[in-house]
């Protein structure tokens, strides 16, 4: 992980996106500590993929949870085609 001034990415914006993209993450200061990341769109895509699943693998524990605690509805097949219509 790289720290750079802001001032510096606006100097040299291409050397900064050519270090990002070729892996590095790079910390972006700016005042009242207002920071920013840059990182490649693949590390990006990554970083929400991992944050949408870690979401979904919750869902299914408190599912779990409720299941454990008897917090079920059961419906027979008839009323679930019923519901359908």
């Amino acid at each position: 992980m790289l720290a750079v001034k802001s001032m510096d990415v606006r100097e040299n914006f291409r050397e900064w996106c050519n270090k990002v993209t070729n892996g590095e993450t790079v910390v972006v200061s700016r005042p009242k500590n207002e920071n920013i990341i840059m990182v490649s769109e693949k590390e990006y895509n990554d970083l929400q993929k991992a944050k949408r699943n870690t979401e979904y693998l919750a869902m299914i524990d408190r599912s779990i949870a409720q299941l454990d605690h008897g917090d079920v509805v059961v419906k027979s097949m008839d009323e679930l085609e019923h519901m359908a219509e």
